[in-house]
């Protein structure tokens, strides 16, 4: 950089001139800024593409060449190709109905996909209501919500959702995805109504917060306008990472019979199936590895883009890694 006379006034260099030496800094915005660290943390750019692949499939298993997932399949003399292993007209070979495994596998990932994601909006809009109020009004207003949601976090929770799943089971014939939906998000929101209350208490007294009282701004007004947006990263990290659990959850409540009910394909159902006939001598290894492998890969999809919005979303990380 050459020196240059500035004369006697010491404005005297223009936006030109300072452009001209290099020295033009461009404003990065947050969403630049998010973008960048995302797109450098490996694992969550690549679990965004499966998880992407996993969705479209059983977004639009409807309109994708597959067989009936409830269907049984018959030869040419008219006999069920049942617990037929894979091979080129089925790929993941059929179970002991004579049913295409590929359709229900696909399928299954639209049910237990659908449970996981209601039950992520259920915590979201639950537990952040909950706690941005206690947060931000303290007070007797507190410690009712937050004794609350300590009862609701010292239930057990598989015992608990096991028992109310029968009986949802069976009173919510034919809607058992929502209606596991419900009973896991009541059960999970407690731990981001604790994170959000936290967030809360710290920002409240923060110097905008103030101005915006000053300047007349209504409670509601500042809960969403001023303290929400800026408590947005634990609140979506937080609910991406109850999406994995839900899936766990509902695959294990399936497993164990008090999922969804048969022939509607889940995971967790197929899972138990493919189990009992591969234990009862069967052979049928696939019946028990396709749902598993299906489950086990959504999950740390799940978990490692959550992993990557945290790292993305936090200002002190640094991510020169992954």
């Amino acid at each position: 950089m050459t020196d240059r006379p500035r004369g006697d006034d010491p404005n005297s260099y223009s936006a030109l001139d300072i452009e001209a030496e290099g020295l033009t800094v461009e404003p990065i915005t947050q969403w630049q800024l998010f973008k960048s660290r995302f797109v450098r943390h490996r694992l969550a750019m690549l679990a965004a593409v499966v998880l992407g692949v996993i969705l479209l499939l059983a977004v639009f298993a409807d309109v994708l060449p597959l067989q009936n997932p409830t269907q049984q399949l018959e030869d040419e003399g008219g006999r069920i190709v049942n617990l037929l292993s894979p091979r080129g007209d089925y790929w993941f070979g059929t179970d002991e109905l004579g049913q295409d495994v590929l359709a229900r596998v696909i399928y299954g990932g639209r049910t237990s996909l659908t449970v996981a994601v209601l039950t992520g909006l259920m915590v979201a809009t639950f537990g952040t209501l909950v706690g941005s109020i206690a947060g931000y009004y303290g007070g007797w207003i507190d410690t009712l919500l937050m004794r609350f949601t300590d009862l609701i976090l010292s239930l057990p929770l598989l015992p608990v959702a096991i028992v109310a799943a029968a009986w949802l089971r069976e009173t919510f014939q034919g809607r058992e995805a929502l209606s596991l939906a419900v009973l896991l998000g009541t059960l999970l929101w407690g731990t981001l109504a604790r994170i959000v209350r936290a967030e809360f208490l710290s920002l409240r007294e923060k110097e905008f917060v103030e101005a915006a009282r000053a300047a007349g701004a209504r409670d509601r007004r500042i809960i969403f306008r001023h303290i929400l947006p800026n408590a947005l990263s634990p609140i979506i990290v937080n609910a991406t990472l109850v999406i994995g659990t839900a899936i766990i959850l509902e695959a294990a409540l399936s497993f164990l019979g008090f999922g969804v009910r048969p022939p509607e394909p889940a995971w967790g159902q197929m899972a138990a199936n493919g189990g009992r006939l591969a234990v009862g001598g069967s052979g049928a290894w696939w019946l028990v590895l396709f749902p598993s492998v299906a489950l086990i890969v959504t999950v740390l999809s799940v978990n490692f883009l959550g992993d990557g919005l945290r790292d993305a979303l936090d200002p002190t990380q640094t991510i020169e890694r992954k």
